[in-house]
């Protein structure tokens, strides 16, 4: 059987990006089952309520839905079980020390297949007011008004 290369990604937390200040990403793997897999191959897994705490000295990913697999038997997981995260210790102290600071977080921001292995983007993040969720929205039309009228006068130009 060939080997898997490149990124397939499984899900994506938009809301994290636009409900949170990113300050830090990280890559790490994860402790999965075998009907996880199966069922992350599908394509089918949902970050939206997903957040990652530090107990112990390890990294431990909550409220992740990874649906049953379909075709999984008796053997089959819990799909919101808590998951360990792969990380060096030296990350998962930084983690632990920074989100301990007053309004950080650490959120799941995208889960993918990186050369065949089950991988998760987790982030540093720090919850954003209200008047800057505005903001943001703000900057991002005007961005997409400008390309516009830019595309505009090309286009005028070429013809």
């Amino acid at each position: 059987m060939a080997k898997e290369k490149g990124r397939k990604l499984i899900a994506q937390n938009k809301k994290a990006r636009h409900d949170y200040l990113i300050i830090d990403t990280y890559e790490c793997g994860m402790v999965l089952t075998g009907t996880e897999v199966k069922s992350l191959r599908q394509g089918r897994a949902s970050l939206t309520d997903g957040f990652v705490q530090i107990d112990g000295g390890e990294a431990w990913l909550h409220n992740v839905h990874v649906p049953e697999y379909t075709q999984g038997t008796w053997t089959n997981h819990s799909a919101r079980r808590k998951r360990k995260l792969l990380m060096h210790r030296l990350e998962i102290d930084k983690l632990d020390s920074k989100s301990s600071e007053s309004g950080h977080t650490i959120v799941p921001l995208a889960m993918y297949f990186k050369d065949g292995r089950a991988k998760i983007e987790i982030a540093l993040a720090k919850g954003k007011k209200e008047y800057d969720k505005r903001q943001t929205l703000r900057e991002k039309q005007d961005l997409r008004e400008t390309n516009r009228a830019i595309s505009a006068v090309r286009r005028k130009q070429r013809a």
